[in-house]
């Protein structure tokens, strides 16, 4: 009999790989969802205490004394490596930075816009280019007259006397010195507006369905407009009836920018300048229509006909005055 055994036991240590996959099979065969019900027995198994227990240990494992699985050494060489990563990389954003400011002026943009004429904008500007309102109906013109006083607030005489000087008319007022250099202003009464002015008629014009529009040039730096001859405004009807609008002053003088205001030096240096203006007075405008106007500048250099913008040496605005 041991003889036996011993031959059964040669067998099965000489059987061949290929049997020991085909029982396999046959026992997969048997029962197929024995793999399927093993891993949901292991899951099933844990409960949420466990769960808890695990996560409380990865927290912190007092036996290995690591949190999170790191020991107090390598969160302290990992959260030195990462201050002095981040330091370094800040420091090389703060030199660069310096450098770039190096580079530039406070006073004077590096690059601007080779458009030699400026752009130009009216007051008041309320909602948009349409100045309705209605003779008898005060309350459609105040805001309006308000507009004005408040923007002309800094134009007051005394105002202009205190804070600029008195330049000579008809020349550019040239300034030298370094661009951190304090540049002077000329001064630019609001008097000179004359009917326009809001001094004798604090409505403008409002009141009597005879309105005053201020146009003034947006600021360049060292721009001299008119080439040394002071730039003009016109106005007239863009399209329409031309009747409608039939009387126009201007103030001050024939409705030129002198060029004592020019060159503009920046808000840095030029601190006390204002932009000079034009009063456009219409006198005499159709009522109860919807008058397109359109005010230009004339001079040399300027361009008041490029159709891709509407302000660029001209403005366009619709007047309409109610009885």
């Amino acid at each position: 009999m041991a003889s036996n055994a011993s031959t059964s036991d040669v067998e099965g240590q000489l059987r061949s790989p290929s049997q020991k996959v085909e029982n396999k099979h046959e026992e997969k065969v048997q029962d197929p969802d024995r793999e399927k019900h093993e891993p949901k027995a292991d899951m099933g198994s844990k409960t949420w205490a466990d769960l808890a227990g695990e996560m409380k240990i990865f927290l912190w494992n007092p036996e290995e004394r690591t949190c999170m699985g790191r020991t107090a050494k390598s969160w302290g060489l990992i959260l030195l490596f990462y201050f002095i990563f981040y330091t370094c990389l800040a420091g090389m954003f703060a030199f660069c930075l310096y450098v770039m400011l190096l580079t530039l002026s406070p006073y004077t943009p590096r690059y601007r816009d080779r458009v030699s004429p400026p752009g130009v904008m009216i007051r008041p500007y309320l909602n948009g280019f349409t100045i309705a309102f209605n003779v008898s109906q005060p309350n459609t013109w105040q805001p309006y007259m308000d507009s004005m006083h408040h923007f002309l607030a800094a134009y007051d005489d005394k105002v202009q006397e205190e804070k600029n000087i008195e330049c000579v008319p008809g020349q550019y007022f040239i300034q030298g010195g370094s661009d951190s250099e304090e540049k002077k202003a000329c001064q630019f009464k609001r008097s000179l507006l004359q009917n326009c002015s809001g001094i004798q008629d604090p409505t403008f014009g409002y009141s009597r369905g005879q309105p005053c529009i201020l146009l003034k040039m947006n600021r360049i730096i060292g721009y001299r407009p008119g080439a040394g001859v002071p730039v003009s405004v016109e106005c007239k009807v863009q399209k329409g009836n031309e009747s409608h609008l039939r009387s126009v002053d201007f103030y001050p003088g024939n409705g030129t920018f002198d060029l004592m205001y020019y060159p503009y030096y920046g808000k840095f240096t030029h601190v006390n300048y204002t932009s000079p203006l034009v009063a456009m007075h219409f006198t005499d405008v159709q009522r109860n229509h919807l008058v397109p106007i359109q005010c230009s500048l004339h001079g040399k250099g300027i361009i008041n006909d490029l159709n891709s913008d509407r302000f660029l040496g001209r403005i366009i605005f619709t007047l309409s005055i109610g009885k």
